[in-house]
């Protein structure tokens, strides 16, 4: 019998050893769209049950989607409620699986927790497939609350995740992680300086009350504190600064944001928030707006010109249209512009308290208004002319 030799025996090294990793991946796109119902009212007479709107195509993990609306529900069984369906519009999309979920958003731009409602899985097998809600919300109770229905007009959000195929893919070794970053909490060590006012060499006089502050902070963040506080204006900054023209909560609010990069008013994620409550904070939002512009803190700015854009109605349009005017807030401007389109919107907005202050404080917006969006011969027109020659 032969032996094989010693030489001829494979010898295993730890190097040898060779180690492969997979992943099964099921991924998941997401999406949203907002259609927002204009002139409900009118909608609701023009349109009778079964009949519908659809809005534009748009676009969710490359396929094609519409909302379908029946103001009037979409049979006998829900003619008193609104319906709402998610149709897939993509002609070569097949057996699409998608969970998602229809939201009425209230004046404040949120969700109403009550009336929002996700689906379980659903499949989508062809171009015109449709899912959704014939009973999404009775009349009733969408014409009967202010806080749903503002200026005759509401808006649903409809939330899309898309499921893909699920596959498997070749991936590297997963190592332990020994080290793990914290995010940076720099605006909080500024927060706790400001509260604690170590170290201050600053005093704000505003009205009654006296605010401390950190001269390079505020002038790292506003170059008209800069100026004031370390520029040609030093000398004349050496004992405390009055502060005319403001409110002490809304300097106490500025100093947060500029220590903080974050509001300790407007508290948008708060869904219990009353009416009243979001009243207080688009009034700070307004007086926020004229210091940021003050002081040139922009970010600030353009925080309090976003949330005065999402809350325009037509008690405070006035008032928005003219702080806009004279803040230079364009987008803000815009916003009013489009609200007051509708002449119905214009008309309510010349009946309001802010409206004699508009007309006397910013002409020329108005001026602008008319030549813009309203035909001569209207009557809102007409009121608007005649008013600012008077």
């Amino acid at each position: 019998m032969l032996h094989p030799s010693p030489e001829s025996h494979p010898t295993f090294r730890m190097t040898d050893i060779c180690n492969t990793f997979s992943t099964i991946v099921a991924e998941a796109v997401s999406g949203s769209h907002v259609i927002k119902i204009a002139g409900y009212s009118r909608i609701k007479v023009l349109l009778r049950n079964g009949e519908s709107l659809t809005s534009i195509p748009f676009s969710v993990a490359g396929h094609s989607w519409t909302i379908r609306f029946y103001p009037n529900g979409d049979s006998a069984e829900s003619q008193d409620y609104l319906s709402f369906y998610l149709i897939l519009d993509s002609a070569n999309s097949y057996d699409v699986k998608v969970i998602f979920s229809f939201e009425l958003l209230g004046k404040n731009g949120r969700s109403v927790s009550s009336y929002s409602f996700t689906t379980d899985l659903r499949t989508f097998s062809y171009k015109g497939s449709l899912w959704g809600y014939n009973k999404f919300i009775h009349q009733t109770v969408l014409e009967e609350s202010s806080a749903h229905l503002r200026d005759d007009s509401f808006s649903i959000r409809c939330d899309i995740k898309v499921f893909k195929e699920i596959y498997s893919q070749e991936t590297k070794g997963v190592h332990s992680k020994f080290v793990e970053v914290p995010p940076s909490n720099l605006h909080q060590h500024l927060g706790n300086l400001l509260d604690s006012m170590d170290g201050s060499d600053v005093v704000f006089e505003v009205r009654e009350e006296r605010f401390s502050a950190h001269r390079c902070v505020l002038a790292a963040r506003s170059s008209v504190f800069k100026a004031e506080l370390l520029g040609t204006m030093k000398e004349k900054a050496d004992g405390a600064i009055q502060v005319d023209d403001m409110e002490p909560g809304v300097f106490k609010s500025l100093l947060h944001f500029i220590y903080t990069d974050s509001l300790d008013t407007m508290a948008q994620e708060d869904q219990s928030r009353d009416e009243a409550s979001e009243e207080e904070d688009l009034v700070m939002a307004q007086h926020l707006l004229v210091a940021a512009d003050r002081y040139n803190v922009e970010r600030l700015k353009l925080i309090c010109e976003e949330k005065l854009c999402e809350s325009i109605d037509s008690s405070m349009v006035a008032t928005s249209l003219a702080l806009a005017e004279q803040h230079n807030c364009n987008g803000l401007k815009e916003a009013c512009f489009e609200f007051l389109a509708s002449p119905s919107n214009l008309l309510e907005m010349m009946a309001s308290d802010g409206y004699d202050h508009l007309k006397t404080s910013c002409p020329a917006v108005l001026k602008e208004l008319t030549t813009r969006f309203l035909p001569p011969e209207t009557k809102a027109s007409e009121e608007i002319t005649i008013g600012l020659y008077n």
